[in-house]
């Protein structure tokens, strides 16, 4: 074609620019795939600090025994030689003052106990919060204030002292006839209701080797982990002894800082492994699957008799204008028979996956509770791979 003396020619060959965008198509296709598979890795993987426990950073219980007063009549029942008087009684002698028996017949005191969790590396000085709960018959411990009660380890000795205003989130009102209760009236929390007076000593920075436990044990886990380690540290400084438990030895360029070898160490990324379980809770009916969980190739059936008997009463009376006969009920029975004539007979493949399994048990319309027996009976069949846990 020419038009004003140019002439232009088509060919069949391809122009460079294309061929340089179809290149930097694939690439940045490429870099997509590589970005979805590392994303979908990172997702299944968790942090060494999600899954270990670290020695020696673990809270210890404490416990003390004291009592509560300002309720507005909720308290304990003074009766004789009940322990909240006899308690009231030592409480008011040591400060100074001698009640009769006849005169302790407030129902404004109950006798709490006291617990609290002491923190890994508490300071002296330092406050926790402490949990309160009646141990005697108070209907309530709203409005309540916890005297100074001494808190103990398992050692004996008091690791801290509680006192403060009670945070009651229950309530409880009632009359005559009816009462009204929320939540628990008679359990309450004070925030940072202890100071703490003695620590723990534990030279913690200076170890010159640790031990990390698995929250969930198994062999696999424990493998990759000190794997993980190893490959960061560059050398062999990690090597599990069992499925719950890796030793790790101090390396020199972390001697005596321990404290950033697990800073460092902790934000490692691991994929752990599980064992193939189903746990079931047959009191509530709750099952709960792994996602490793096969079976076998099997035929499923789910039928159940129902028979529902219905008593009724009916009156039965003579005609108009009848001159004999009496006026009686008279019992009308019904009874209805469900044989489950509807339900069919499922077959699950050999290696279904979890969602399958649970799809095909759905469509047979079981419940949870005839799902729990009938996992039972797969699992008796020897056709469940995994193992079955009953709480």
């Amino acid at each position: 074609m020419n038009m004003t003396g140019i002439t232009i020619i088509r060919t069949g060959c391809q122009a460079p620019w294309k061929e340089a965008f179809r290149k930097a198509a694939i690439i940045t296709l490429a870099a997509a795939l590589v970005f979805i598979i590392s994303a979908t890795a990172a997702t299944a993987s968790s942090r060494i600090k999600d899954i270990v426990y670290v020695e020696g950073v673990r809270d210890n219980m404490l416990v003390g025994y004291g009592l509560v007063v300002g309720l507005n009549g909720t308290g304990d029942t003074l009766k004789d030689g009940h322990f909240t008087k006899l308690s009231l009684q030592a409480m008011l002698n040591r400060l100074g003052v001698k009640p009769t028996d006849s005169g302790l017949d407030s129902d404004n005191v109950a006798a709490v106990m006291v617990t609290a969790s002491l923190p890994a590396f508490a300071r002296q000085g330092s406050r926790i919060d402490v949990t309160v709960s009646a141990l005697g018959d108070a209907d309530s411990l709203l409005g309540g204030t916890l005297l100074v009660t001494p808190l103990l380890g398992a050692d004996g000795e008091v690791y801290a002292v509680a006192q403060g205003q009670l945070a009651v989130g229950g309530f409880q009102a009632g009359g005559q006839a009816e009462t009204v209760t929320k939540g628990v009236p008679t359990s309450g929390r004070i925030a940072s209701g202890a100071i703490i007076e003695r620590e723990i000593g534990f030279e913690f920075g200076k170890k010159e080797s640790i031990k990390l436990t698995l929250r969930n044990p198994d062999f696999t886990t424990a493998r990759r982990i000190a794997q993980a380690i190893n490959a960061f540290l560059g050398t062999t400084a990690a090597a599990p002894s069992d499925p719950s438990t890796i030793h790790l030895r101090i390396p020199a360029s972390y001697k005596d800082n321990v404290v950033n070898l697990l800073t460092d160490l902790e934000q490692l990324r691991v994929e752990p492994d599980q064992l193939a379980r189903v746990v079931i809770d047959e009191q509530s009916g709750i099952i709960v699957m792994g996602d490793n969980v096969r079976i076998s190739t099997i035929a499923i059936a789910q039928g159940s008799l129902t028979i529902r008997i219905t008593e009724a009463e009916q009156v039965s009376q003579p005609g108009p204008f009848a001159e004999v006969g009496t006026t009686t009920t008279v019992q009308r029975t019904s009874i209805e028979v469900d044989e489950g004539e509807e339900n069919r007979l499922t077959v699950l493949q050999s290696g279904v996956s979890l969602q399958e399994m649970v799809n095909g048990l759905n469509a047979l319309g079981i419940g949870p509770r005839d799902m729990i027996t009938i996992l039972q009976a797969i699992k008796t069949a020897g056709a469940l791979q995994a193992e079955i846990e009953v709480m």
